[in-house]
């Protein structure tokens, strides 16, 4: 499997809960943190759905 790097350049501010539920579940607590994930089914689909929020690189 591969990595992919995210970094938050959105902020959680005035976003529904469901985004803010999964950017949570991603690891994120504040703005311009960056993570590094192992992509998988269930990861790209929280990616996918808060892709505008996200800066999202391949390692």
């Amino acid at each position: 499997m591969s990595k992919v790097k995210l970094t938050l350049v959105k902020s959680f501010a005035k976003r529904t809960p469901s985004q803010r539920a999964t950017l949570t579940a991603l690891g994120f607590k504040r703005t311009y943190q960056v993570i590094e994930k192992q992509t998988s089914a269930p990861v790209d689909g929280m990616i996918a759905k808060v892709k505008h929020l996200l800066k999202v690189e391949s390692i």
